[in-house]
C-alpha cells in the first residue's frame, strides 16, 4: 500500500493511505464550494401569472359573483375579473395612481409598490384579510407563497421603463428588440405579430397597454404555453416591448 506524508497543518502526523487521502482532499474541495442559492425566478414568474389571472393556473375554487369589496368601487368589471389582483392594483402595480386611475378599471384602490422588498410572509397574511378574502379553497399554501414572492421580489418599476403620458418605452433598443422578438416570440406570435388569430395584433396590444405587455413578457401568459423571460436580463424584455410597439396594429 502506498503511503503519504502529512498534507496540511492540523492533519494528524500519522501516515495516511492514498485512498483515504483522495477522499479527504475531495471533502476539502467540496466544503470550499459556495452553496448554490435556491432558484426562485420560476416561482416569482408563477406569482406574476397569479397576480395577472390566478384562476387560470390554479386548481382552486372559482369565486362566485363579484368580489364584495370591488362592489363598493367605481370599477365596471364583473364576476371573476373582480377577483384578479391586477384588476384592483393595476398592470403597472400603481393602482389608483397609475394606468387604472380612470375608466372602466377605476377602483380607487392603492397599488402594491410599497410591498417591494418586504417580507413575503406579510403578503401571505394579507391575502386572507377582509379586503382580499382569498380562502384556502382558492389558493394553496404554495400559491400564496409564489404570489407573495412576486409582490415582494418581482415587480418592475414601470415608471422607470414606460412614460405614462405617451405610453412610450424609455431606453428600449429597437435593433436588439427585433432580434429578441423574432427569435423568442415570433415563432408563436408571427414576425408581424398577427399569427395568433384569437387575440388582437401584437402591435395593437403592446400600444394599448404596454404595462400588461411587459408584465406578460416577464412572467408569461396564464393558462398558455407562453414562456416567461424573467430569468433573462430585464433589458431584453424592455427591448422586446419597444419593438413590439412598432409592429402592425391591424
Amino acid at each position: 500500500m502506498v503511503m503519504n506524508k502529512p498534507i496540511a497543518r492540523g492533519v494528524p502526523s500519522r501516515l495516511i493511505p492514498a485512498g483515504a487521502l483522495a477522499v479527504f482532499v475531495a471533502a476539502l474541495v467540496v466544503a470550499s464550494w459556495p452553496v448554490a442559492a435556491e432558484e426562485i425566478e420560476s416561482r416569482i414568474a408563477r406569482g406574476g401569472m397569479l397576480y395577472d389571472r390566478w384562476y387560470k393556473i390554479t386548481s382552486g375554487d372559482m369565486p362566485r359573483g363579484t368580489h364584495p369589496v370591488y362592489k363598493d368601487t367605481k370599477g365596471r368589471m364583473k364576476r371573476a375579473n373582480t377577483w384578479r389582483c391586477r384588476e384592483c392594483h393595476g398592470p403597472d402595480y400603481l393602482g389608483k395612481d397609475g394606468f387604472y386611475a380612470k375608466g372602466k378599471h377605476k377602483t380607487g384602490i392603492k397599488g402594491i409598490r410599497d410591498f417591494e422588498g418586504q417580507d413575503p410572509a406579510k403578503v401571505v397574511a394579507i391575502l386572507a384579510d377582509d379586503n382580499h378574502r382569498y380562502t384556502d379553497g382558492m389558493f394553496t399554501a404554495t400559491d400564496k407563497e409564489d404570489l407573495a414572492l412576486f409582490v415582494t421580489k418581482g415587480q418592475v418599476d414601470m415608471a422607470a421603463v414606460i412614460d405614462a403620458g405617451n405610453k412610450t418605452v424609455k431606453g428600449g433598443d429597437l435593433g436588439k428588440g427585433k432580434g429578441y422578438y423574432n427569435t423568442l416570440c415570433g415563432g408563436c406570435h408571427g414576425l408581424d405579430g398577427q399569427k395568433i388569430t384569437d387575440m388582437p395584433a401584437m402591435g395593437k396590444v403592446a400600444n394599448r397597454d404596454p404595462w400588461t405587455t411587459l408584465h406578460k413578457i416577464r412572467n408569461g401568459q396564464p393558462g398558455e404555453a407562453m414562456p416567461a423571460l424573467r430569468a433573462l436580463d430585464p433589458q431584453i424584455s424592455v427591448d422586446i416591448l419597444a419593438y413590439s410597439m412598432t409592429l402592425p396594429k391591424e
